[in-house]
C-alpha cells in the first residue's frame, strides 16, 4: 500500500515537472520575465483584435459599396463605379442584385425565317451623299483635318433638315485618321448581314457568340473593329490567327483594325464603328452592334425577325432602365464623371436652348435615352442619315452618345422612326463581361471651365469643337430643367 502511494507521489511529480519544462531553471528567473510573458500574450490578442477590426471595416466598406450602388440616395449613389474590380467581385458572388431579365419573344427555328427582299424604300432622303475633305477655318489653330470635319453651326442646323437629296459631314474625313487595311476593305465587300463589336485601347477580349445557327454563321460576318492596342494585346494573349489572305481572326470574330485612332479619347473612337457601322461597311443592308464587353447569346437571325421584320422597323433600340429624359442622363454622368460636368452643362445648354424638352407622357416617343450597348438596324437613307447626325453631335459635344439619341431624333421629327423595346428583352441579349482594367481620362476629373483654359492638356485636340466654338446664341441665361430622380442612377 505504502508503495503504491510513493509511485502516485512520484508520477504526480513527473507531471507536473512536465508542465514546467519550458520554465526557466530556479534561481536563473531573469527579474523582467513576468513581464514579458504579459507582452508576449498582449501582443498576441493586439494582432487578433486589430485582425478582427479590419475585417469588419472591409466588411462594412464592402457592404456601403453594395448600398451604394442600389440606393436612389444621389450623394451615395455616386460613389458608386460599377465598373470597378469590387463590383465585379461582388457581382460574381451574387450580392449584387442582377438586372431584370424576360424572355425574348423570338421565333424558334432561325432556319424557318423569311428574310425579306428588296428592303424598306426611302420615301424621304432618295440620296445621301458625305463630305470628304475638311474645310478648316482661317482663325483655327489646327491645320490638320479632323475625322469628323470642323463642322459649322450653321451645316449643323441645314443637316437636320431632311430633304430628297442630301450632303453631311459623316467622319471618314480624308487625312483625319481611320484608316483601313486594304485586305479588311477587300473582305466586308461581301458583308450585307453585320455583327459588328469594337474594342479599343485593350479595355476588353473578344467574347464568342453563343447560340448561333449554322444558317446565321453563313449569313452572317462577324467584325471586331479594334486599334493596334487592342490587338496588340490580343495577340500576346494567343489568341488570334491569320487566315492566307492576310485575315485576322478570334475566333468567329474576324479582326478589323482601325489605323490611326482619330480621337484621344477611346470611348470617342469607340463611337466610330458603333454608329457609323454604315460607313466601316457599306455594302451591309442590316447590321447588329454589340459592346465589346458582351457576350451575344441569341441568334442574330432572331434577331432581326424579333426587333426590324415582325414589326416593320427599320431602326430598334433598348430603352434606358432608369431614366427617359437626357438631362436625367446628364445629372447620372455627372455624378458618376464620365466626362467633364462643365462640359456636359454646356451640352445640354445647348440643347434646351434648341428646343429639347425634358421627357414627359405628352411626347411621342416611350424614352428619350436608349441603352445604347446593343443597335439593330436597317440601312436605309434615313437610317443613315440619322447616324451621321448623331456621330457627329458625338464629334462635337461630349462622347457620351446617350445624350445626343434623343435629340437628333426629335430634330429629325416624323422622319425617323425608332423601335424602343422593353429593357428586361435588352438584358436577355448578352451576358456582361468585365473591362480587363478601369478606364479614366483626366477631363472626367475637370469640375470648372477655367482648369481647361488654363491646362490646355486636359481638352481632347480633335473633338468637342462645339463646346469651345463660340456659340451663336447668348446661353448664360440659359437654366437647365430641375432634374427629380425618380430612379436609381444607370
Amino acid at each position: 500500500m505504502e508503495g503504491d502511494i510513493q509511485k502516485s507521489l512520484s508520477l504526480g511529480l513527473n507531471r507536473r515537472g512536465g508542465r514546467s519544462n519550458h520554465s526557466p531553471p530556479k534561481g536563473k528567473v531573469p527579474h523582467d520575465y513576468p513581464m514579458r510573458i504579459v507582452w508576449k500574450k498582449g501582443f498576441i490578442r493586439l494582432v487578433l483584435v486589430i485582425g478582427i477590426l479590419w475585417m469588419l471595416l472591409i466588411l462594412i466598406a464592402l457592404l456601403f459599396h453594395i448600398w451604394s450602388c442600389q440606393t436612389s440616395i444621389s450623394f451615395l449613389s455616386a460613389m458608386c463605379n460599377k465598373d470597378s474590380k469590387v463590383f465585379t467581385m461582388l457581382d460574381s458572388m451574387g450580392l449584387v442584385s442582377k438586372p431584370h431579365r424576360c424572355p425574348i419573344p423570338v421565333s424558334n427555328d432561325p432556319d424557318k425565317i423569311v428574310i425579306p427582299t428588296g428592303g424598306t424604300s426611302d420615301k424621304i432622303v432618295k440620296k445621301l451623299t458625305y463630305v470628304m475633305e475638311d474645310e478648316v477655318p482661317h482663325n483655327e489653330s489646327q491645320s490638320s483635318p479632323l475625322f469628323g470635319g470642323h463642322i459649322s453651326w450653321k451645316q449643323r442646323e441645314e443637316s437636320f433638315k431632311p430633304k430628297s437629296n442630301m450632303k453631311v459631314h459623316c467622319g471618314f474625313i480624308q487625312g483625319g485618321g481611320a484608316d483601313m487595311n486594304r485586305v479588311d476593305v477587300e473582305y466586308v465587300k461581301k458583308c450585307k448581314f453585320v455583327v459588328a463589336s469594337g474594342i479599343f485601347d485593350g479595355y476588353d477580349i473578344p467574347h464568342q457568340p453563343s447560340n448561333i445557327s449554322s444558317r446565321s454563321k453563313k449569313l452572317f460576318c462577324f467584325l471586331m473593329v479594334v486599334d493596334e492596342v487592342s490587338l496588340k494585346f490580343m495577340k500576346e494573349n494567343g489568341t488570334v490567327t491569320e487566315d492566307n489572305d492576310g485575315g485576322k481572326w478570334v475566333g468567329i470574330w474576324r479582326i478589323f483594325l482601325l489605323k490611326y485612332p482619330p480621337y484621344d479619347e477611346p470611348r470617342r473612337n469607340g463611337k466610330v464603328p458603333k454608329i457609323l457601322t454604315h460607313r466601316m461597311f457599306p455594302q451591309a443592308q442590316y447590321s447588329i452592334w454589340i459592346d465589346g464587353k458582351m457576350e451575344l447569346i441569341v441568334d442574330p437571325l432572331l434577331m432581326l425577325e424579333r426587333y426590324l421584320w415582325r414589326g416593320k422597323h427599320t431602326f430598334a433600340i433598348a430603352q434606358h432602365k432608369h431614366h427617359r429624359s437626357i438631362y436625367e442622363e446628364a445629372d447620372a454622368n455627372k455624378r458618376r464623371k464620365r466626362y467633364a460636368r462643365p462640359l456636359i452643362d454646356l451640352h445640354m445648354k445647348i440643347y434646351y436652348h434648341e428646343g429639347m424638352e425634358p421627357w414627359s407622357s405628352k411626347k411621342k416617343t416611350i424614352s428619350d435615352v436608349p441603352e445604347g450597348a446593343v443597335i439593330v438596324r436597317e440601312h436605309t437613307a434615313i437610317n443613315n442619315l440619322f447616324s451621321c447626325l448623331w456621330f457627329n453631335e458625338v464629334h462635337l459635344f461630349t462622347p457620351r452618345d446617350q445624350l445626343s439619341f434623343g435629340y437628333v431624333a426629335y430634330r429629325l421629327g416624323d422622319s425617323f422612326k425608332c423601335f424602343m423595346f422593353p429593357n428586361c428583352e435588352y438584358n436577355s441579349i448578352f451576358v456582361l463581361h468585365p473591362h480587363t482594367r478601369e478606364h479614366s481620362s483626366p477631363i472626367e476629373w475637370v469640375k470648372e471651365l477655367d482648369q481647361l483654359k488654363k491646362n490646355s492638356k486636359l481638352r481632347e485636340s480633335r473633338g468637342g469643337l462645339g463646346l469651345f466654338t463660340p456659340y451663336p446664341a447668348d446661353l448664360h441665361s440659359v437654366v437647365l430643367p430641375h432634374v427629380t430622380r425618380t430612379s436609381k442612377a444607370g
